[in-house]
């Protein structure tokens, strides 16, 4: 559901991509949406109060039910109206944060990326992963999903798309840092377009000994 960076990240910029979210923002904010069970199981993995980094925050709704819960939360977006739909539904300042511009070290206890870094450009993916992986704690949790496939390409709207594979997956997060495990899950989601589309949800805790990405 977003772009460089949650709803809009593209790379260096896949600018169809993030003008589309830009153009699109209220109609996000406006949907319907459900209950997340994977947030739920996501944040049973989390200590009591633990710092959440949501990229890709989108109008705010998993950020709402993580401070409901206790949770130390930073929402974020890549796009500048959705990130401001996020304010005004959190009732607080949400920041534009693009998935390159994430320069914390050892910070969070979890990061939630749902539905945004399926925008990241296949060449690029890895370093933001390894982003991801420095901002988190040893023994954090990191939750993202994409839309699967075999070759990268855009939707109706002219969004891109990495649509990976598991296994291209699993390489890219091996390239991006040391994980104690890496857990893939298949399922399908109803899109903007309402179609139904098959998921990879991804759910990798970083090692809590420290290694470099690429280290043996």
């Amino acid at each position: 559901m977003t772009l460089f960076s949650g709803i809009g990240g593209v790379s260096a910029l896949d600018e169809d991509t993030l003008q589309f979210y830009r153009n699109h923002a209220r109609a996000y904010a406006e949907r319907a949406i459900a209950k997340h069970t994977r947030l739920t199981r996501f944040l049973a993995l989390l200590p009591p109060g633990a710092k959440v980094l949501e990229l890709g925050c989108g109008a705010g709704a998993a950020s709402a039910e993580m401070i409901a819960k206790g949770f130390d939360v930073e929402p974020t977006d890549g796009s500048p109206e959705m990130a401001a739909e996020a304010s005004r539904h959190l009732g607080r300042p949400v920041p534009t944060l693009l998935f390159h511009d994430i320069d914390k070290a050892d910070t969070y206890d979890g990061v939630w990326a749902n539905a945004c870094l399926l925008h990241v450009p296949r060449p690029e993916l890895a370093q933001v992963l390894t982003l991801i992986w420095r901002a988190l704690k040893p023994g954090g949790y990191f939750y993202a999903s994409f839309k699967t496939g075999d070759a990268e390409g855009r939707d109706v709207f002219n969004r891109y798309y990495n649509y990976p594979s598991a296994d291209w997956l699993r390489t890219s997060y091996a390239n991006a840092g040391s994980w104690s495990s890496i857990s893939i899950e298949t399922g399908e989601v109803m899109g903007f377009d309402n179609l139904r589309a098959p998921m990879l949800f991804i759910v990798a805790r970083k090692a809590s000994e420290f290694r470099a990405p690429g280290a043996a």
